[in-house]
């Protein structure tokens, strides 16, 4: 049995990729750092082009696509190679076509309700976001008692100061965030320090058993 996504590592890098010419170097620099699980969010022209050079070129990384809120990009994605999906929020109609995609996906959710919802369809991993904006730590928490199947990846206003607190938590299995990209090391092309980052991020695994 292939293991979870929540399960792949501490961190999943969420990533804006303005120049596909990047996405490989950037990809190669993350999975060096122990960051194999790359979401590359559908923000901009070039994220179809990054999925499909990632999936090429960088068979070590396991590369997804974020932000997919339409059935089409379901279909667009997983054509160039997305091996998970991640979508901010869920619909009926979004929730059918990620399901029939036949990759893993991490949907959506914000609130109880929403939670229920796809527990009652079976599925037990979410996203939790915007997770800062909606609550944070103290929610997700407070979701434990009465819902300790249901497991989450928060990302939203998460760093390297507050994962941890979060990573914590019996119930999140991994974190999203971009602290490991920081804008003026991508412009400079400074993969170095991204693996550097990347590093550090993936440590908090070890202090996450610790805990």
């Amino acid at each position: 049995m292939a293991p979870s996504l929540l399960d792949l590592a501490p961190v999943v890098p969420v990533v804006v990729i303005e120049d596909a010419s990047d996405a490989v170097p950037l990809a190669r620099a993350l999975v060096a750092g122990g960051l194999p699980a790359i979401e590359v969010t559908l923000r901009t022209p070039a994220a179809l082009d990054a999925i499909r050079a990632i999936a090429g070129e960088v068979p070590e990384a396991v590369v997804g696509a974020g932000t997919v809120i339409t059935p089409d990009q379901v279909t667009e994605t997983v054509a160039a190679g997305a091996r998970f999906l991640v979508s901010p929020g869920w619909t009926d109609v979004l929730l059918a076509a990620m399901q029939a995609s036949g990759v893993p996906f991490l949907p959506g959710v914000s609130t109880t309700s929403e939670v229920v919802a796809l527990l009652e369809r079976g599925l037990t991993e979410m996203k939790f976001f915007p997770a800062e904006a909606a609550g944070g730590t103290a929610y997700l928490k407070s979701l434990a008692g009465p819902l300790p199947q249901a497991r989450f990846c928060p990302t939203g206003g998460i760093g390297s100061a507050n994962a941890p607190d979060y990573l914590a938590l019996p119930n999140v299995g991994c974190v999203g965030g971009t602290w490991m990209l920081p804008a003026d090391a991508i412009a400079a092309r400074d993969w170095g320090r991204v693996e550097a980052l990347a590093r550090e991020a993936a440590g908090l695994k070890t202090l996450r058993a610790q805990v």
